[in-house]
């Protein structure tokens, strides 16, 4: 069996892990560039790619802590404390640490610096992060429409209401907004964490964000450049 090769890293707005969107396809603003390795900078590689509107992403778990993997896992979205088996859900902490993403193909762009480039959107990782595969997702097939979601159908789309101070709003740009607002919304934090007290804070873009939550409601503290 031949080991798995890099072929392409991606280039995204999270340099961290905390506040990355916990599924692709949930912030349709947030766009990526696929960026290949040399190795892998072939056209014809790409030939017919155009046609797909979206695009599977095989990629891996670069940030994670060397741990050994556990059969039950305590999915965040479930509160941190009910476990579940490791392969009912999509904990990155894994016997292999494999992400598995589907993101909305904005663009082929070639460029003089890196060769072919894919523009997606929708996003679910870091900076970095390394790809091993790319496959064209294909709606008769991969989109089921009786399928059923497990314990995520019961949990998925619980907002937080955002609360931004006006003298905030006011200092950024009506994009990086309604992608802030988003993500914010989705509430970063582990889903265990309920301190109204505590400061969070991650980075995005090129800017620092502190919040605290209270109960249903996220406070914007601070957006500073970094």
């Amino acid at each position: 069996m031949k080991k798995l090769k890099i072929i392409a890293n991606i280039s995204t707005e999270f340099p961290e892990k905390f506040g990355v969107p916990r599924q692709s396809g949930l912030i349709p603003e947030l766009k990526a560039k696929i960026v290949f390795t040399p190795e892998y900078r072939k056209d014809e590689a790409l030939k017919g790619l155009s046609g797909f509107s979206h695009i599977w992403i095989l990629w891996g778990f670069s940030k994670n802590e060397e741990k050994d993997w556990s059969p039950t896992v305590r999915p965040p979205r479930l509160g941190g404390n009910k476990r579940v088996g490791v392969f009912a859900t999509r904990s990155p902490f894994r016997p292999n640490p494999i992400g598995l993403s589907v993101l909305k193909l904005e663009n082929i762009l070639k460029t003089d610096e890196f060769g072919t480039v894919l523009e997606v959107s929708g996003a679910d990782m870091v900076d970095g992060t390394p790809i091993y595969d790319i496959k064209p997702y294909i709606p008769y097939t991969d989109s089921v429409t009786d399928a059923k979601g497990g314990f995520s159908d019961e949990v998925y789309g619980d907002l937080l209401e955002v609360n931004i101070p006006t003298e905030i709003e006011q200092t950024i740009n009506s994009e990086t907004l309604v992608k802030l607002k988003k993500i914010l919304a989705s509430d970063p934090r582990p889903s265990y964490h309920n301190d109204p007290d505590r400061v969070y804070s991650f980075e995005f873009e090129t800017f620092n964000i502190k919040f605290k939550v209270n109960k249903k409601t996220l406070h914007l503290i601070s957006v500073t450049h970094i």
